[in-house]
């Protein structure tokens, strides 16, 4: 292989993609883009106010923001909510049908809930009555859910929008809500190295959800 560093070759190819499908981090509390209201709302509530550079995207964020630049992919909605704008991106609609891609590490027994609030949101704001979540396993495996829109959730979805507004604008930081991502977080330690009290509640209890056993 002679003297090159192919390793750091291959490293900085990443980066370089990180960067270029890296999501812009948004200024205006007004406008709130819904995959930071499906997911922790302490997160996205740091991701403005107190942002902490991420080493790296996950293969599930590159895979995400690569979808949403190709030209047959991703689809905007807005919804106006007040005095807010919300945004919404689906990866693709097929014949009515509202398609998410989710590449995960392993195939998940059931609808993961933060993808089922995100997917209810688009089918909403998108004015169609059926979506269905797609997860790309590593091995190759894929597993499909099907979701159709349901109006209690929609209002769940609302509700959490207007959360997280004000929080921002009163810059008051959320409570901690244990999700999966929490292990992989740049904000890890700003939630459980430092907060003592007890957390009884998870996003999945916050949407009906039942946790998974392990």
């Amino acid at each position: 292989m002679g003297d090159r560093n192919y390793r750091q070759i291959i490293t900085d190819v990443i980066e370089r993609i990180s960067h270029d499908t890296k999501p812009e981090i948004e200024k205006d509390n007004k406008i709130i883009h819904f995959s930071e209201v499906a997911r922790c709302l302490r997160r996205s509530y740091f991701d403005r106010v107190e942002p902490v550079e991420q080493k790296g995207l996950r293969f599930s964020d590159l895979f995400r923001e690569l979808i949403r630049k190709m030209p047959y992919g991703s689809i905007q909605g807005e919804f106006t909510l007040d005095n807010i704008k919300l945004k919404i991106f689906a990866d693709m609609i097929v014949d009515d049908v509202v398609i998410i891609f989710r590449p995960v590490a392993k195939p998940p027994e059931k609808l993961i809930p933060s993808d089922a609030l995100y997917l209810n949101a688009c089918l909403w704001i998108l004015k169609k009555t059926d979506g269905l979540v797609l997860y790309l396993a590593e091995n190759g495996d894929e597993i499909s859910f099907s979701l159709i829109r349901d109006n209690k959730m929609f209002e769940e979805s609302i509700r959490r929008v207007k959360i997280l507004n004000s929080l921002l604008e009163e810059k008051k930081i959320p409570v901690i809500e244990p999700s999966l991502e929490c292990s992989t977080c740049q904000y890890y330690e700003k939630c459980y190295l430092k907060e003592k009290k007890p957390v009884s509640f998870s996003i999945e209890s916050l949407l009906g959800f039942k946790e998974q056993e392990e």
